[in-house]
């Protein structure tokens, strides 16, 4: 068994199912992951410039600034001009956007907890007992 390549191959389509099926149960809009992703920074540390957003997210800046400008439009995310560089801007997440974020997080759990409630009891132990080192394996690639 080669547990790298298995959860390789596991997480991306985890993901997605988790997402899709979020996102059919509470009619939410199809933000992509990165757009959510840079939403959960600003929400935790924010107002942020963009570098700052960048290196949070491990991305380029002008990653960040392509996204900003999808997100500014639809009204998720503020651009203010900076404080301390009058040359920069800093950015902050709408109340909107909170909005959004909250029915997320709260769709997802309860997607994953129909779910899971699915699995047989041992299942659902071996997950939860998964947890502390699926916690840090993220720590270790970084997240």
């Amino acid at each position: 068994m080669d547990t790298a390549a298995d959860l390789s191959r596991l997480l991306g389509p985890l993901r997605r199912a988790v997402l899709r099926s979020t996102r059919a149960a509470e009619g939410l809009p199809d933000l992509p992951d990165a757009q959510i992703e840079l939403l959960r920074v600003l929400s935790a540390d924010g107002p942020l410039g963009t570098r700052a957003v960048a290196e949070s997210l491990r991305v380029s800046p002008s990653t960040v600034s392509n996204l900003v400008r999808t997100m500014a439009t639809a009204g998720l995310v503020e651009r203010h001009s900076s404080t301390t560089d009058l040359r920069a801007v800093d950015l902050s997440v709408t109340p909107h956007a909170l909005e959004l974020l909250e029915r997320y997080d709260r769709a997802s759990r309860e997607t994953l907890e129909h779910a899971m409630d699915r699995l047989l009891p041992g299942d659902r132990d071996m997950l939860a007992a998964a947890m502390p080192a699926l916690t840090r394996l993220a720590n270790a690639l970084g997240g």
